[in-house]
């Protein structure tokens, strides 16, 4: 009788853990944006969110939290519950720049979360104001060149991809300009077309939506290949063929998704899933590429290991760029 008594013990438990399993998730979840709405990342969540909705079975609610290059965002997720409903979209500077270019962070990536996909490759855009009066790369050059420390560049934030590559641009072209740090590439980008900066490097996506309106001009992509949402803009490696420092300019981010460290293998694995179905859905790599994204999902395991070895590449591009932030 007693060994029946535990063997119904024991069946209830593993019935009651799997019945946990399958109602995960059992109510909306929250998507934190460490950036302001209308940017690039807030894009690129928008392409997903409708789909991973139908997958899960839940919402997903977006709350921005903007601040420190995401750190604010990214600090706010690392102390939540590790239950799988609270999650985050990051980019490269939140993941893999910001533990080197800050002295003092509030998290570290590979220690205070876990991966649950990369969702895509991000090459950027050199964009200038329309009325600069440039329309390739070496006019550019030229034209700061004439004029040291009296061009200005908007970038998201301290710290972001968007202020690290014009920073490695600048060293690799010799040039002097003076950077403008805003909270967020919307406003970064609307100072751009009214003039108060005159050049940024953005995400293709973002960039090209307003190159085709004629509000900035693109001069070259960061890739080595041509982007198909900009197939008439060259590379930074053609457009700057015979010049030294530009000889394999090449600069691509990512975007990425992360829960807490301690969020249960099987809600990660679930949620990773998600957004590998959502990912191989042809509309989503349909608007994606139009969008000048790479689909280039990874599952949370491999992920990891894409993290691990990009945190000491990005960190010697901080060292080589001079850019710090306290």
């Amino acid at each position: 009788m007693m060994y029946l008594s535990r063997l119904f013990v024991l069946t209830i438990a593993v019935l009651g853990a799997s019945f946990a399993f399958a109602a995960y998730p059992d109510k909306p979840i929250k998507l934190i944006i460490g950036f302001p709405a209308g940017g690039p990342l807030d894009q690129h969540a928008r392409l997903l969110t409708d789909k991973l909705q139908a997958v899960l079975g839940q919402p997903l609610i977006v709350d921005y939290k903007s601040g420190a290059g995401g750190a604010v965002g990214a600090e706010s997720v690392a102390k939540s519950a590790p239950d799988g409903y609270t999650i985050m979209l990051a980019n490269t500077g939140v993941m893999v720049i910001n533990g080197a270019l800050y002295s003092k962070l509030s998290y570290n990536t590979l220690k205070d979360f876990v991966p649950l996909a990369r969702t895509a490759m991000q090459p950027l855009a050199l964009l200038v104001n329309p009325k600069v009066p440039a329309n390739n790369l070496k006019e550019f050059i030229t034209y700061a060149k004439s004029r040291p420390g009296q061009v200005n560049y908007g970038s998201a934030g301290n710290g972001g991809i968007s202020h690290l590559v014009p920073e490695m641009f600048k060293n690799a072209t010799g040039l002097f300009m003076v950077h403008i740090p805003y909270r967020g590439s919307a406003p970064a980008f609307t100072d751009l077309m009214a003039g108060q900066v005159q050049f940024m490097a953005e995400s293709i996506p973002q960039a090209a939506n307003y190159h085709k309106q004629g509000k900035v001009k693109a001069l070259a992509v960061t890739s080595r290949e041509r982007n198909p949402a900009l197939p008439d803009v060259p590379t930074v490696i053609e457009a700057g063929k015979g010049l030294e420092g530009l000889k394999g300019f090449e600069v691509v981010g990512f975007y990425g998704f992360l829960a807490p460290a301690g969020t249960p293998k099987d809600v990660v694995a679930k949620l990773s899933d998600a957004f590998k179905q959502v990912l191989n859905n042809p509309e989503v790599k349909t608007r994606m590429i139009s969008q000048g994204a790479d689909p280039a999902f990874l599952s949370s395991d491999d992920f990891a290991k894409f993290l691990t070895s990009e945190t000491p590449r990005w960190a010697a591009a901080v060292k080589a760029s001079g850019a710090r932030m306290d």
